[in-house]
């Protein structure tokens, strides 16, 4: 079966706002008020609570891994209370998965975010349903750009990752597809626009209105 996985975060829909608040929460509890710029960081919260955290502690002037890890649980806690306060969807991307579906493509979901908070963000969205599959950050004890989360989701959503192609939104999903010997669709409504064209994806998607005639063309009959 033809099978169209997707990244969630910046791709499916855009989580920046609830994932840089869930940093922040943190920031004010260390006493440092809102180190972290909902328009202006967007990009590095689509590479995990980690990366925010990292980014956040820099302009405290602190490195290092220590302060990460013992943040990172907070932060996750705190993201976990307002998981959907400001995520939406993107446009056109619910009715573009109802119609790979109905044209028979399985579909599914392979992210970063860890599982738990995957499902229950899918769940909140009204959506789960559309995706054969879900694996997360956590499900295996790699993550992507190794290629076997995204095989698992392939392989639980009922497809071959021969007969496959992973829709992103970052190099992490660029480097994940190369990997795994497969087609890459990138995103340009994420944070990088058009610029995400340097990384040199099988396709580039502008709208979700094209997805299912993009995907014809790179996994044919």
């Amino acid at each position: 079966m033809r099978t169209v996985i997707f990244d969630l975060d910046g791709t499916l829909a855009d989580t920046s706002a609830d994932l840089i608040e869930g940093a922040n929460a943190c920031f004010r509890e260390m006493g440092a008020g809102d180190l972290l710029d909902p328009v202006a960081d967007a990009l590095t919260a689509f590479h995990g609570g980690r990366a925010m955290l990292r980014l956040g502690l820099s302009r405290l002037g602190q490195t290092g891994e220590e302060a990460v890890e013992r943040w990172f649980p907070i932060f996750l806690n705190a993201y976990e209370e307002g998981i959907d306060r400001e995520t939406r969807l993107y446009p056109g991307a619910v009715e573009a998965v109802e119609a790979l579906r109905a044209a028979g493509f399985a579909t599914g979901i392979c992210t970063n975010k860890p599982a738990g908070l995957a499902e229950l963000l899918m769940r909140r969205l009204g959506v789960r349903d559309l995706f054969a599959s879900l694996v997360g950050a956590d499900t295996l004890p790699v993550r992507k750009p190794d290629p076997a989360p995204y095989h698992l989701s392939v392989r639980e959503a009922g497809g071959l990752s021969d007969r496959s192609v992973l829709i992103g939104d970052t190099e992490t999903d660029r480097l994940t597809a190369r990997a795994a010997g497969v087609p890459s669709v990138l995103v340009t409504f994420g944070p990088e626009g058009a610029g995400i064209a340097r990384l040199s994806p099988e396709a580039l998607l502008d709208r979700y209105a094209d997805l299912p005639g993009l995907v014809e063309g790179l996994l044919p009959r």
